[in-house]
């Protein structure tokens, strides 16, 4: 039954991140945000809902390992499994703010969370309230410096959202949220109960099945944008995701249930993957053809992606 319990979980985490990702885009429509600010915050905060529900059901159940393991999974997958195909489908192009400022963030909420959990072996409840302060923080610089280099709205949006009602928009959020919520259930129960049966740790499980579980909703839609050549919002999904899931999922969790550090393995290799695989877009960016991440840029994220899944099971 656990695997029935992971898959449906799976299913319920995608209908209710596109439904969740629908609405948001259509609020943000009817707001008149930019592209990249969809990306960097609407889209980014509803495609890691799903990391959010799992990782406060897996802290409230006491399966702390799940926690961490899902957001430092979910952010080595966004990367190196999302970004790799996302890159090998379409070339993503690497504007000025990525190296000024979306990187920059990025790596300061990922060196502080291992700052975090590595002086006392946990996650704490005001090192939680410093990470959502950072996020709001993060989100005024954003939306600050947007407003500076205004963006056209994409002309490629579905109509269907464009002049969806309050009523439908209500809907989807509320399919949404119900589909997030029982998905998590599902997951965190099956993931727990198949780690138990295979043998391995819980923390195996988390960096490697439900976090590429949770990181399907970035996954579609960074695919579909790269499809229609919306890099902006590929790109800056992908980037506001992992951002959010240190300082926002992570921030709830430790706010509501301090996160303690289980396996010695997260803090030994877990996270310097999810350091050293952001920290090695800079490189890419620069290197030959520079400021784009080309196809064979994506095969070289994939294929790190595939020797840490490869390590975490041998491991």
């Amino acid at each position: 039954m656990s695997v029935v319990y992971i898959i449906l979980g799976f299913i319920l985490l995608v209908v209710g991140g596109e439904f969740l990702v629908r609405s948001s885009v259509a609020i943000s429509l009817k707001l008149k945000l930019s592209r990249m600010v969809i990306g960097l915050t609407v889209v980014s905060f509803a495609t890691s809902a799903p990391e959010l529900l799992v990782s406060l059901q897996a802290a409230l159940d006491g399966f702390s390992d799940i926690s961490l393991g899902n957001v430092i999974g979910s952010n080595i997958a966004n990367i190196g499994l999302v970004m790799g195909i996302t890159a090998m489908i379409s070339p993503l192009l690497i504007d000025r703010e990525f190296y000024r400022f979306n990187w920059p963030v990025m790596m300061l909420f990922s060196l502080a969370l291992f700052y975090f959990l590595s002086t006392e072996d946990m996650l704490s409840r005001p090192e939680g309230i410093v990470l959502m302060v950072a996020i709001v923080l993060y989100l005024f610089l954003l939306i600050r410096r947007a407003r500076r280099k205004p963006e056209l709205q994409p002309e490629d949006v579905n109509p269907n959202l464009q002049v969806a009602s309050n009523f439908k928009i209500i809907l989807w959020l509320a399919i949404g949220g119900a589909a997030l919520y029982f998905g998590s259930e599902f997951l965190v129960s099956g993931a727990v109960d198949l780690a138990s049966a295979l043998g391995v740790s819980e923390r195996v499980i988390s960096v490697t099945m439900i976090a590429i579980g949770t990181s399907v909703p970035e996954l579609a839609a960074s695919v579909i944008a790269a499809m229609k050549k919306e890099e902006a919002i590929s790109l800056g999904n992908l980037i506001g995701s992992n951002i959010f899931n240190i300082g926002l999922v992570l921030g709830i969790t430790a706010f509501v249930q301090p996160i303690a550090v289980k396996s010695s393995e997260i803090l030994s290799s877990d996270i310097f993957w999810m350091i050293g695989i952001a920290f090695i877009l800079i490189p890419l960016a620069l290197l030959p053809k520079r400021h784009s991440l080309n196809r064979w840029k994506g095969l070289l994220l994939f294929a790190g992606y595939a020797v840490f899944i490869s390590l975490a099971f041998l491991g």
